[in-house]
């Protein structure tokens, strides 16, 4: 499938800034555009309008700072298929990682799991000042700016300094069942605690993919858009807007399905031995 690139919806999330575009029109106000951060939107549509088994390699935009693994305009490839549960989409990922790479099936290792054996605590239960002392025990010291009270941004910052880098070192790895808070489109499986269905592929220590069962509840997706735009403006950001055509087709219906998007830059500096996403772009941002 191909979807817009500009579009007048975009993923609504506390810490994805897309670009913007403003349109002229005859006789009116100039009309807002997004550069799209993932085709995702388009594509759930085009779910809810029969399709069943897609996907796409598609040119994404994300305002972020340009660095040894990102850059603000890459390729991103995106498939959804209906039907699936969690672990078959968890599965799917795991068979064509192994396709791709070589470097054999994917490991399942929940986000408790991991945290137990590479922070020594357990993420869901954990108070907040016992995340700030581990993170203060981290070889890089957390960012000034971070909030006393943003549980969300400990648990990213032990994450990111303390537990992916031992992550997909042997065999891929499948970090799955997250925090609700940190849910973003995925549904929130009940229980004690309740879990975000939500997959993240790590390879050699590196993000490569990040997959959901896919939430299915307009009136769900209404209230994460507006929390969502509360903590934008909480960090100084502006609002991102909370309708869209998406939430139009979720109230027709949206079908059971699992998603997943990949980056196909690190994939490709992981096949080449990279080091650097700009030794696989050809005209990388400074030089776009």
């Amino acid at each position: 499938m191909e979807t817009p690139i500009l579009s007048t919806d975009t993923v609504v999330d506390r810490h994805l800034d897309p670009f913007s575009l403003h349109v002229g029109s005859t006789g009116g106000r100039p009309q807002t555009f997004w550069l799209q951060t993932s085709p995702e939107f388009a594509m759930k549509r085009l779910l809810a309008a029969g399709a069943e088994a897609i996907y796409q390699v598609s040119r994404v935009f994300r305002q972020e700072e340009q660095g040894s693994l990102h850059n603000p305009e890459f390729t991103l490839v995106e498939w959804y298929r209906t039907g699936d549960d969690f672990f078959a989409g968890m599965q799917l990922t795991s068979d064509l990682c192994e396709m791709l790479l070589g470097r054999g099936p994917a490991e399942l290792l929940s986000y408790a799991e991991a945290f137990q054996h590479y922070v020594s605590l357990d993420p869901h239960t954990a108070s907040l000042e016992t995340l700030i002392a581990a993170a203060r025990q981290c070889d890089s010291p957390p960012p000034e700016s971070m909030a006393k009270g943003d549980r969300d941004g400990w648990l990213d910052w032990l994450l990111t300094e303390r537990v992916q880098v031992h992550l997909g070192l042997e065999r891929p790895v499948l970090l799955y069942d997250f925090p609700a808070s940190q849910a973003a489109l995925a549904q929130i499986r009940p229980g004690e605690p309740p879990l975000a269905e939500r997959f993240e592929l790590y390879v050699s220590g590196w993000e490569l993919a990040n997959g959901y069962h896919e939430l299915l509840d307009a009136g769900e997706l209404r209230r994460r858009n507006a929390l969502a735009n509360i903590l934008r403006r909480s960090d100084g950001k502006a609002v991102l807007p909370e309708e869209s055509r998406l939430l139009a087709a979720m109230e027709r219906g949206l079908p059971p399905a699992v998603g997943c998007a990949l980056g196909f830059d690190r994939l490709v500096m992981l096949a080449a031995g990279a080091k650097s996403i700009d030794e696989v772009i050809a005209f990388p941002w400074d030089r776009a």
